[in-house]
Order: C-alpha cells, then sequence, then structure tokens
C-alpha cells in the first residue's frame, strides 16, 4: 500500500526547431526597493519558454521531454522569489506557530484506500531507497516505497529526523502543505512559468540554468546523481543524496539550487498538451497561470501539478530534468523525499 508517486516523461509528441529561442529584455529594478528577507527580485520580461529535444546533446538523457513544446514567447511581470528552497528550520518555524499538520502526517482514510487493511492505514511517505544491487529501470517500485511514519520530521523513516539539518531544504511537502507555508508567510507557490523565467536567470534557450555546460571547467553546477542509477550515488558532486541548499553557485537573478537537489512544486494544473494551447494562439502569453484542469495520459482521472528543477536523484542514465525548459508533474497529496517547495511574492508597483 503507497500513495500515489508521480510518473514524469511521456506527453504528446510536438515538434519544434533548435533555433526558436530569442533574447529578450527585462525590466529595471526601482532604486527604492527592499528585498524581503530571504527573496530576490526577479525582474521580469519577455522570453521563449520550453526546450528542445535534448537526446542528441551530450549527456542529454533519454527523454524527448515532448510535454516541453512547442517552445512559445512568454511574458511575466517582475516578482520576488526565496532565493533557496524552503528549508526544515523555515517550516519548523511555521508549524511551531500554527501547529500545522502536514499530509503525511495525517490519518489515512478508509474510503480513500478501499481493500486496505485497517492496520495497514497509517501515516506515512514515499521514500527513495537504493537497491543493493542494479535493477532494471522500467519498475520505479525497485527503488520507491511508501514508509509508515516518513514525514518532513523523518524523512527517511520513523527512525529518522532533522536535528542539526535546519539548512536542508523541507521534504515529503504535499500540495496543500506548500500552499499553507506560503499563505502563512504572505506568498504563494510561483506559476511555471514564472518559475522558469527565474531559473534561467537571464540566460535564453540554455541548457541549464548556468549555461550550456553540465560541468563548466570540470566543476558540478548542482546536486544531482553520479554513479550507477538507482544503486550507487558516487556523491561527486559532493554530496550522496540531498544537500544544505546554496551549496553550489547562483544564477543569474542569484537564485540557488534552480535545478537538482529537490524538485519544486509550482501552481500550475500539468497536461502535456499546455504548451500546444497557448502556442496555438499566436501570442505572447502575458503571465499564464495554467490550464484549467490537469490530464495526464499515464494517469487518467489523477490531477496533478507542475514539479520543476529536478533533483538528487536525476541523472542522464534515468531523468535529466535538471535541464532547465523540462517539466515534472505530481499527484497533489504525494510527498517524497526529494520533494521540496520555494514562495513568490508581488512585486509592489
Amino acid at each position: 500500500m503507497k500513495r500515489r508517486a508521480w510518473i514524469v516523461g511521456g506527453g504528446l509528441v510536438i515538434l519544434a526547431a533548435s533555433q526558436c529561442f530569442e533574447n529578450f529584455a527585462g525590466e529595471a529594478v526601482k532604486p527604492d526597493e527592499t528585498p524581503p528577507t530571504g527573496m530576490v527580485r526577479i525582474p521580469g520580461g519577455e522570453f521563449m519558454m520550453g526546450t528542445v529535444d535534448p537526446r542528441d546533446k551530450e549527456c542529454g538523457g533519454r527523454e524527448p521531454m515532448t510535454d516541453a513544446r512547442p517552445i512559445h514567447r512568454v511574458r511575466v511581470d517582475p516578482f520576488w522569489m526565496d532565493a533557496t528552497e524552503v528549508t526544515n528550520g523555515e517550516f519548523r518555524g511555521f508549524v511551531d506557530a500554527t501547529h500545522y499538520v502536514t499530509v503525511a502526517e495525517r490519518p489515512l482514510r478508509p474510503e480513500e484506500f478501499p481493500g486496505v487493511p485497517k492496520e495497514e492505514l497509517v501515516p506515512g511517505s514515499v521514500v527513495f531507497t537504493a537497491p543493493k544491487t542494479p535493477v532494471p529501470l522500467d519498475d520505479f517500485q525497485q527503488w520507491w516505497s511508501y514508509v509508515p511514519g516518513a514525514n518532513w520530521r523523518h524523512p527517511e523513516g520513523p527512525k529518522t529526523g532533522i536535528d542539526g539539518r535546519d539548512s536542508f531544504p523541507v521534504v515529503h511537502i504535499a500540495f496543500a502543505d506548500a500552499e499553507a507555508f506560503a499563505r502563512w508567510a504572505k506568498k504563494r507557490l510561483p506559476t511555471e512559468a514564472e518559475w522558469e523565467f527565474a531559473a534561467r536567470g537571464g540566460l535564453s534557450g540554455a541548457t541549464y540554468t548556468w549555461g550550456e555546460e553540465l560541468r563548466p571547467g570540470g566543476k558540478w553546477m548542482a546536486n544531482i546523481h553520479q554513479g550507477h542509477f538507482p544503486d550507487r550515488d558516487s556523491g561527486a558532486d559532493g554530496f550522496v543524496g540531498i544537500a544544505p541548499v546554496g551549496q553550489f553557485p547562483a544564477n543569474g537573478y542569484g537564485l540557488r539550487d534552480m535545478a537538482g537537489n529537490v524538485w519544486e512544486w509550482c501552481s500550475d494544473w500539468y497536461r502535456p498538451d499546455y504548451y500546444q494551447t497557448l502556442a496555438a494562439t499566436g501570442a505572447v502569453a502575458v503571465n499564464p497561470r495554467g490550464p484549467a484542469d490537469s490530464f495526464d495520459p499515464r494517469e487518467p482521472g489523477v490531477p496533478k501539478r507542475v514539479h520543476r528543477g529536478g533533483s538528487f536523484l536525476c541523472t542522464d542514465e534515468y531523468c535529466t530534468r535538471y535541464m532547465v525548459g523540462t517539466r515534472g508533474k505530481g499527484e497533489l497529496s504525494t510527498g517524497s523525499n526529494h520533494l521540496g517547495f520555494r514562495c513568490v511574492r508581488a512585486v509592489a508597483k
């Protein structure tokens, strides 16, 4: 018995030319603006959203990323964004102030799990566990499992904790948990367009948030998986598994960890054909907020929201969604030990 886990990949085949990217100017910072604590100003402007098929690139992986095409023109207004993912320390402050209980800590409702024995209806979440030997990559249940007692306080299960890990990103966060924190902090979750504009840091069409090379000058720029997936993470980037926030260089806007470490929730519903809908208008999409509903052809009837950024488990052997234009997705009540979030706030006009 397990909560639903997201499934990455798939989508409709929509072709786009590789030369679609253009540069557009952003908006200037006002001299009297004071950044909210822990946030940076994203200037807003126009950009080309989406990605080309990365499979012919070095370390491009094996997925065509069809749900991230056609590349289309988007404009977003300026906004503030958290410089890092929300941390355990920050989330603890929210819980202490509000006594909020996350989805992973709540009792399971029998009507949602028909046929499951009552004694197995124990709160928990989805946890990655590296198998002891190489396994086929067509069955994610070889490394993902539902663990009773796993939640943001106990990331790998009930016998683990977060003492001394206040600077690590909070994980096992369901969509409602992220929204609740954002409301309390007088912020909100980013739209998918805002997230990608911010992640690009002014680099139009770049493969990564820092440029075109995965390892410029031989240096790792994000916490992703090295070694052999899923059984061995060599930690070549300095970390085996999750890392404290802010351990890698900032992008052009001053944001950390927009690639790798943990996936991040966006506010948009997920549909693989949404970019096609936007592009078909022939106009610039201004502050798009996603489709009106969700559809995932791999799991029809399971509403999902967008994930962005990839995680410490991404690798060209399996998932290269640390590439800046790519997309992920997740069922709303499903958290895991590689899923977190960051928030945004509107710039006063």
